[in-house]
């Protein structure tokens, strides 16, 4: 592997919040612009995301992929609006959006739902569709992305994914209950971005601060912050093990 390229990633927080805008939270929407000229990606992007984007002074049409850790509306449901948005802007440049199998057709059903005949109408750039697989590694857009499943039905298969962007790893949990992926999935990254839906109050499918907190050990990411925090979580998000992310937190990795 390649050296990281020392000036690291910076990471905007552009949307940290639930499906349900807890805290008024924007949906997720997390953007990574990697060193040097490479254009930034997404990870995720949910239906709030172009607002999210623009508060924080981020161009919607520069980001060059978004990836998708699972088909759920607040981390998926802001493609059409992105692709919409791209396509009034005049964009020419492709966006690659790579997600779970199944992605495109969902993609093209999200669009049809909110914008009919959305999906059929001639653009001057391609959208690149690539379906990650649980245990397999992709290229897109200048990004290494390694995947593992997670626990938390979506419709397709939910994602775990490791990124690497000039030589820096940045690890992202999307929603999923404890799973050993996780560890390994931030297994010496430079960043772990993960869940933590409520303090310790058991939900289904999703993390909680008292597992992260019980694992600890097992999770050896030289960074970790949390974000997908419902009202609970926020409640007591001061008290949390790891550094938390708001709306508009910058960091650099």
């Amino acid at each position: 592997m390649a050296s990281p390229d020392p000036a690291g990633v910076t990471v905007t927080f552009a949307g940290s919040g639930d499906a349900f805008g807890s805290g008024g939270r924007f949906q997720a929407c997390i953007h990574l612009r990697p060193p040097g000229r490479p254009a930034p990606v997404l990870l995720d992007c949910g239906a709030t995301s172009l607002p999210a984007l623009r508060r924080c002074g981020l161009d919607p049409g520069g980001i060059a992929a978004v990836f998708v850790s699972h088909l759920h509306g607040d981390h998926f449901g802001g493609l059409p609006f992105l692709i919409l948005d791209a396509q009034f802007a005049g964009r020419t440049a492709p966006l690659a959006v790579a997600g779970p199998p199944g992605i495109g057709p969902r993609l093209t059903e999200a669009m049809e739902c909110l914008f009919p005949g959305s999906s059929r109408v001639r653009r001057r750039f391609a959208v690149e569709v690539t379906e990650l697989s649980p245990g397999a590694r992709a290229a897109v857009a200048g990004a290494q992305a390694d995947v593992w499943q997670a626990s938390h039905p979506s419709g397709a298969p939910a994602l775990i994914l490791r990124l690497t962007l000039g030589g820096w790893v940045i690890a992202y949990t999307g929603a999923t209950a404890w799973t050993p992926a996780i560890a390994q999935a931030a297994a010496g990254a430079d960043l772990l971005i993960a869940e933590a839906y409520c303090w310790d109050k058991p939900v289904p499918h999703h993390l909680r601060h008292a597992d992260l907190l019980s694992h600890r050990g097992e999770l050896t990411a030289r960074r970790t912050v949390l974000t997908h925090m419902s009202a609970d979580m926020l409640r007591r998000s001061e008290r949390a093990c790891y550094e938390t992310a708001h709306d508009g937190l910058v960091l650099q990795v």
